[in-house]
C-alpha cells in the first residue's frame, strides 16, 4: 500500500438533463416538472466522425464525449486505467432488439444492437477509441455503480498500480423503460426520472492542476448507525466538513434514508442535487461530479443548498449516497489547499 498519496481529481464532464460538457447549472440552473426528462445532447460531431455516430446508440456517444472531453481538460491521452459503472448499459439498444426478435420470429436480427446491448460496451470502446491498453473494467450494482468502479479506482491508486483513471458512470432511459423504473419503485414520487453520463480523470502528478483531492472512501452494506459513526470518522479522518452532499430527492422515503446524518453530524449543511439532475442509476456520479465542480470554484452555490444560501467548502464535502436503505458509500472531497498540495 502506497502511504500519503494524493489522489486528485484532474476534471469531471457530465451531460444530463442540464447544459451539457458545461457548469452553468451552478449560476443558471435548468429547471423541470416533468416526470420524465431525456438529457440535453451536445454536438457530438466535435468528438465522433459521422460515419462512427451513425453505428453508436445515445449511450456510447455520451461516454466518448464525456471521456473525450474529460482527458483533453485534464491533459491526459491514455490513462492507466478506464473503469465504468452502469445500471443498465444501453437500454435503447436492448429494446430495439427485443423488438426486433418479436417483430421478426428471431429472424434477421441486428447484430450491432445486440453488441452495443451489454453493459461493457462503453470501457471498451473509450479504450479502443485512446489506445489504451491497460486495466479496464465495468460495474453492474444499479445505483452503486459508479461508487463500486470509484472505489476499485482508489484501492488501484493506493496500491500504487496506476497513476491516472478515467472513471464514469452511464445511463439513458427510454419513456417505456422509465414506466418500468416507476412500477418497481426506483423512482419515487415526486422524482424526475432522468438520464446522466459522467466522466471524471483522476491522478497523482502533484504537478497538474485539479479540482480537489479525495481523501478517503468506503462502501458498507446494511450498517447500523455505530458502524455509520465509525465509518464516518474513519473517512473524514476527525475533520469536520463544510457540507454534505447527499441523494436527497423531496421523496419522503428516500430522504428519511438520510436522517442519521442529522445525528452524527449536526449543524453541517446538507446539500442536494437531484432536483436539478433528476434520479437514474448513475445519479452518484452526477452527485460526485457536483461536489467536485462546487470545490474547483470554491463556492457551493445556493441551488444546491436547502436555506438558498450559497457556502464555500473550505473543509471539504462528504459525499453520501444510499440505495435501497441498504448499501451506502461515502467519499470525501476536499479542496488542494486543505488536501495538502
Amino acid at each position: 500500500m502506497v502511504q500519503d498519496i494524493k489522489i486528485k481529481i484532474l476534471s469531471a464532464k457530465q451531460i444530463s438533463i442540464q447544459n451539457p460538457l458545461s457548469e452553468e447549472w451552478m449560476e443558471s440552473p435548468l429547471e423541470y416538472s416533468d416526470s420524465y426528462v431525456p438529457a440535453i445532447d451536445p454536438e457530438f460531431r466535435q468528438f465522433i466522425s459521422a460515419g462512427d455516430a451513425r453505428r453508436m446508440g445515445k449511450l456510447l456517444k455520451r461516454a466518448l464525449a464525456t471521456s473525450l472531453s474529460a482527458l483533453k481538460d485534464g491533459g491526459t491521452e491514455n490513462p492507466d486505467a478506464i473503469i465504468t459503472g452502469t445500471g443498465f448499459g444501453s437500454v435503447e439498444n436492448t429494446e430495439l432488439f427485443l423488438d426486433a426478435m418479436v417483430r421478426e420470429g428471431e429472424q434477421m436480427l441486428k447484430p450491432t444492437q445486440f453488441m452495443q446491448s451489454t453493459h461493457n460496451t462503453a470501457s471498451s470502446l473509450i479504450g479502443i477509441h485512446t489506445h489504451s491498453h491497460g486495466y479496464n473494467s465495468t460495474y453492474t450494482q444499479k445505483g452503486m455503480s459508479f461508487d463500486c468502479a470509484l472505489y476499485d479506482a482508489w484501492l488501484q491508486f493506493r496500491l500504487g498500480k496506476i497513476k491516472t483513471a478515467l472513471v464514469g458512470s452511464h445511463d439513458e432511459m427510454t419513456p417505456v423503460f422509465a414506466g418500468f423504473m416507476r412500477k418497481a419503485d426506483h423512482v419515487k414520487t415526486g422524482e424526475i426520472c432522468s438520464e446522466a453520463a459522467v466522466s471524471v480523470l483522476m491522478g497523482t502528478d502533484q504537478e497538474t492542476p485539479a479540482y480537489c483531492t479525495l481523501d478517503g472512501m468506503m462502501i458498507l452494506n446494511r450498517p447500523d448507525e455505530d458502524e455509520l459513526a465509525h465509518a464516518i470518522g474513519s473517512v473524514t479522518g476527525g475533520c469536520t466538513p463544510s457540507a454534505i452532499m447527499t441523494g436527497m430527492s423531496g421523496n419522503a422515503e428516500n430522504d428519511s434514508w438520510y436522517s442519521f446524518l442529522g445525528r452524527l453530524l449536526p449543524e453541517i449543511p446538507i446539500l442536494r442535487y437531484k432536483h436539478l439532475f433528476g434520479v437514474n442509476f448513475s445519479s452518484s456520479a452526477i452527485g460526485f461530479y457536483t461536489a467536485a465542480c462546487c470545490l474547483k470554484k470554491g463556492l457551493i452555490p445556493a441551488c444546491l443548498t436547502n436555506n438558498g444560501n450559497a457556502i464555500k467548502p473550505n473543509g471539504g464535502i462528504l459525499v453520501v449516497n444510499i440505495v435501497e436503505d441498504r448499501h451506502y458509500s461515502l467519499s470525501l472531497l476536499k479542496p488542494i489547499l486543505c488536501g495538502g498540495l
